[in-house]
């Protein structure tokens, strides 16, 4: 932790308490004591303001594993925590539904189980959510391929088109309590020589300011088909590049914004995030899969609602202490001096000690504020526990993957109120 507030330093007391007490060896909550949330039903009984919830452990309700974690708050307050449910293992390919639990409490607690969109052998994942502002309507976009079909194949082409990378969207009309069917979009934001697809994962944004506002936003990211003639396969990391999808119409109908395409190998942007600054700029954030400078954080502007960037990807050295993972941004509400929080794992050799980091330039530089544990942990999202707009600095929640011994046996929800 780079801050010396005592503040903060309660804070890391608190949450190293939390983890000893709360948690099981099997990776469950222990029966909670006064103030603790327990995992039951909604709104079970108060918690104090940091304190943890565990909404998805390994091996519960049919599933080996809970991966990717996405949480939006929706209309009416609620919290829809989005994850893959992967039946067969903690992979990326097989058998793989997305799921959601919804809390009315803050995130203290979550009601059952529901699943969004079924794999049925076939593999549906990166939930990226957002909640239309002029509707309350939740749109979730999400991807899907075949079950048997891995990234690196699809990379290198070998894979049938209906089995390849292909993009969905569905909504709920009812505060995320029930969704619609997976309606395909592919043929509208892929082109034909796009070969890897995925949407977030992390929520989307809606915009709020200037001529786009209403505008929805998803950050996401794509492979390209090596040039006619080059020796390459396709699946070298240097022809991943991000892009964004924009829906001027509450998600009925969905194109392709900006493209990073660039493919040089040198910065290689992968997963990537965004929020809307106070300005009414866009701030993207992205991981650098293994790109030749150094650095695993990328991060660019648009001036435009995402249709073109303001300058190309490059590298976020004040985030260097993060590794090649996920991570998560949330701009939080309060003027034009309301901070950037950026969310991700802290050691830079492994995925592990999940922390926050906060930004008081619009991301120019961020600093480090809070460090939730030292525990394994890797893919999170950001969301505002309170009104006000995108964020609001009073309260904000960390949904993120962890364990004791690997960062994939649970996903956990964490208040924070001091960053």
């Amino acid at each position: 932790m780079h801050s010396s507030s005592p503040a903060l330093r309660a804070l890391f007391v608190t949450t190293a308490a939390a983890l000893g007490v709360l948690v099981t060896a099997a990776g469950t909550l222990a029966h909670p004591g006064p103030g603790r949330a327990s995992r039951a039903g909604e709104g079970d009984g108060p918690a104090s303001p940091d304190a943890s919830s565990v909404p998805y452990a390994s091996g519960e309700d049919g599933y080996d594993t809970y991966r990717i974690p996405a949480v939006v708050r929706t209309a009416e307050g609620a919290l829809l925590a989005f994850a893959e449910g992967r039946v067969g293992g903690a992979g990326d390919t097989g058998d793989i539904d997305i799921v959601v639990r919804r809390s009315t409490d803050g995130g203290r607690t979550w009601g059952p189980l529901t699943v969004v969109a079924r794999g049925e052998g076939d593999t549906r994942g990166n939930p990226a959510p957002v909640v239309d502002p002029a509707t309350g309507r939740v749109v979730l976009v999400t991807c899907f391929n075949g079950g048997g079909a891995t990234e690196a194949a699809i990379m290198r082409g070998e894979v049938a088109p209906e089995d390849s990378r292909r993009v969905f969207v569905q909504t709920s009309d009812d505060d995320g309590r029930t969704f619609g069917e997976p309606r395909e979009i592919t043929d509208a934001v892929k082109p034909a020589h796009w070969r890897w697809y995925a949407t977030g994962p992390g929520h989307a944004i809606a915009l709020t300011r200037g001529e786009h506002a209403g505008r929805l936003v998803v950050p996401s990211n794509h492979s390209a088909a090596p040039p006619d003639g080059s020796p390459d396969t396709g699946q070298e990391a240097k022809y991943y590049g991000a892009h964004a999808l924009v829906s001027d119409d509450g998600g009925d109908t969905w194109r392709v914004g900006y493209v990073d395409d660039s493919y040089e190998g040198e910065l290689n942007a992968n997963e990537s995030l965004a929020a809307e600054l106070p300005d009414g700029r866009l701030y993207f954030n992205a991981r650098d899969q293994n790109g030749s400078a150094a650095g695993n954080r990328l991060d660019t502007y648009s001036a435009d609602g995402g249709e073109t960037l303001e300058r190309p990807y490059r590298v976020q050295a004040s985030l260097n202490d993060v590794p090649v993972v996920q991570g998560s941004v949330l701009q939080l509400a309060g003027g034009r001096h309301a901070p950037l929080l950026f969310a991700g794992p802290s050691d830079p050799g492994a995925r592990r000690a999940l922390a926050v980091w906060r930004s008081d330039d619009a991301g120019a530089s961020f600093r480090r504020v809070a460090t939730l544990s030292e525990s394994p942990a890797a893919y999170s999202d950001l969301v505002p526990l309170d009104a006000g707009g995108e964020g609001d600095a009073s309260a904000v929640g960390v949904l993120w993957e962890t364990g004791e011994d690997r960062p994939y046996e649970r996903i956990e929800f964490r208040r924070l109120t001091d960053f």
